[in-house]
């Protein structure tokens, strides 16, 4: 079964879709950091073991990772709005089965429900490329991509008040509440994207996928429980490794793959994809050392004795950053591309916790390491969506948006073993209780310079781009300083092709479909047409295509192109005959 993009473009989009959508991924980050504050009482409260415990944890962190390609490729295929309500009305699902039980099991199920959620963010990355103006779409993206940080940053004190005060289980029944209006808005504002991707749903690859995600995580979140060199831990890993090789091996040689691994395997998707998996490593560790040594006690000699709302606030900061990072890097990605602010990023977090590892003997000093914090991983996590969207197809926007979630998902499930092994290791036992040490907190830091380190090396070999500038000036776009600040490196398509809409008079025609079909007669892409005509498409690997378009008052045209596969874009301007068709 195949699907095309629609013909009838987005209706116009209204200036609250960007903070509904980052609504969206605001109340998912809510959802991951809801039973912080309660993680230590979770045996008691569920009358088990601690190793079982951390199956509620756990079995979130499985679901999203496996939830998250798959629903982007599912809206890319069927529509991404869809597809958003779809994923936060099944965590609104899991939430009250939650809320209503204190069975282990029973949790457990409720919480996998809750997994589904983190799909929300590349669904939501997915709509803003396809229905936002080109001035809106860097800063929207990059709010979009740091509301799992702000979200998680707001959400600390939040939950900590309610655990403090209330029935811990008014946690859950707050997340489906904040669900439940997220669906709600979802509805009112934001339009359906009209793009679709060609072929039908992967169903064997997105079970291979699963397979190799769950045998690679699972040992991964529990390696520190069961002995890093246990049977069982590389027993895991060997099948990882062998079923996500197998898998790779039948996605090449399917046509509708669940994800195109040659796209993937570009320099530009490859680097921020790993890249990725470093950020997510340092923006994990600063949120398991620091709310566990502003808690502990001031009697250990280096605990700061704070209570657990205090503690959250202090920490808080660190979304609230990345809140107001967006728009700041919206204007440094105009000027010198995502790229370079990434690399600027990693450099920030690197300060960040190079200080921190002198700033651990003050509440306000854990202020001053999640402000800066906050930064470098705003600016981060704002330059990978970009980075992303500019080098793979309109149509693939869900899918690629998905797969670089997912790194960043790995990068958290890396740092939280090994960061919870490394406090373990280091802990002293006091009346058989594991006390953290300023050791442990030390070496956690360092390991988080180490991995921005390591990414900031990723960063660098990233393919040299073009700058929004001189994109502007290349295609003849005549443009206010304004725009030419929106011209953010999401829209930079510089392997592909690129030119303008024009009727038969050369006056551009907005929001044409331009389709780029390959050799083998299967949709390579489709986008729309801006204000001023202008397209671009990228090309998945050099060779023929053919472009369509066609637009509401015009005929059809169809024009033949190759491309040679290399950095450079093919400027190929698309004249609609004159004349006039029925719509």
């Amino acid at each position: 079964m195949t699907h095309t993009t629609t013909d009838q473009p987005t209706r116009g989009a209204s200036g609250a879709v960007v903070p509904v959508l980052a609504f969206a991924g605001i109340v998912v980050a809510v959802m991951q950091t809801l039973l912080v504050p309660v993680i230590k009482d979770l045996p008691q409260l569920l009358g088990t073991e601690p190793s079982n415990a951390t199956w509620v944890l756990t079995s979130t962190l499985l679901s999203g990772a496996v939830a998250t390609p798959i629903m982007g490729r599912l809206g890319d295929l069927y529509g991404k709005r869809r597809m958003l309500v779809l994923s936060l009305a099944v965590m609104v699902v899991g939430a009250l089965v939650s809320a209503l039980t204190s069975d282990l099991l029973t949790m457990i199920a409720g919480r996998t429900l809750q997994g589904f959620a983190m799909g929300a963010i590349p669904l939501g990355i997915g709509l803003m490329r396809d229905m936002l103006p080109r001035e809106k779409l860097g800063s929207a993206m990059a709010l979009m991509s740091s509301s799992i940080g702000v979200g998680g940053g707001l959400a600390l004190p939040a939950a900590a008040l309610v655990a403090q005060h209330m029935d811990w289980h008014a946690l859950f029944y707050g997340a489906a509440g904040l669900g439940v209006l997220s669906i709600a808005l979802t509805f009112l504002v934001v339009p359906e994207s009209p793009m679709r991707a060609e072929g039908s749903f992967d169903v064997a690859g997105a079970i291979g996928l699963s397979a190799g995600l769950v045998l690679l995580l699972l040992p991964i979140t529990k390696g520190s429980d069961w002995g890093w060199s246990s049977g069982t831990t590389l027993g895991l890993f060997a099948a990882s490794v062998a079923v996500l090789l197998l898998w790779g091996v039948f996605e090449l040689r399917h046509s509708a793959p669940l994800v195109d691994l040659r796209t993937t395997a570009r320099p530009a998707v490859l680097f921020t994809n790993l890249a990725s998996i470093m950020v997510g490593v340092s923006f994990y560790v600063v949120s398991l050392v620091l709310p566990q040594l502003l808690q502990l006690p001031k009697a250990t000699g280096y605990g700061l004795g704070q209570s657990m709302v205090t503690a959250g606030l202090l920490v808080a900061p660190l979304g609230l950053t990345m809140m107001f990072t967006a728009p700041v890097y919206a204007r440094l990605s105009a000027k010198y591309g995502p790229k370079t602010t990434l690399i600027l990023g990693m450099l920030i977090i690197g300060i960040g916790y190079g200080a921190g590892l002198g700033l651990m003997s003050a509440a306000w000093q854990s202020l001053v390491i999640a402000v800066v914090l906050g930064a470098g991983i705003g600016l981060a996590y704002s330059s990978l969506p970009a980075l992303i969207v500019g080098a793979v197809p309109a149509s693939e926007t869900g899918a690629a948006n998905g797969l670089n979630t997912l790194m960043r998902s790995i990068g958290t499930s890396v740092s939280s073993a090994v960061i919870g092994m490394v406090l373990a290791n280091t802990a002293n036992h006091v009346g058989g209780v594991a006390v953290p040490t300023m050791h442990g907190f030390r070496v956690s830091f360092l390991i988080a310079t180490g991995a921005v380190a390591v990414g900031l090396v990723l960063a660098l070999l990233l393919p040299r781009r073009s700058r929004p500038a001189e994109v502007a000036q290349h295609t003849q776009l005549r443009a206010s300083s304004e725009e030419d600040a929106v011209l953010a490196g999401a829209e930079e398509v510089l392997r592909g092709f690129r030119g303008r809409v024009l009727d038969a008079a050369g006056g551009p025609v907005a929001r044409a479909k331009v389709t780029l079909i390959d050799r083998r007669g299967r949709q390579a892409g489709a986008t729309l047409s801006a204000e001023d005509g202008t397209y671009a498409l990228a090309v998945p690997a050099e060779g023929a295509y053919v472009l369509a378009a066609k637009a509401a008052g015009h005929g059809p045209l169809a024009s033949s192109a190759t491309h040679a596969g290399d950095d450079r874009a093919v400027d190929l301007d698309l004249a609609l005959p004159g004349e006039t068709v029925s719509a």
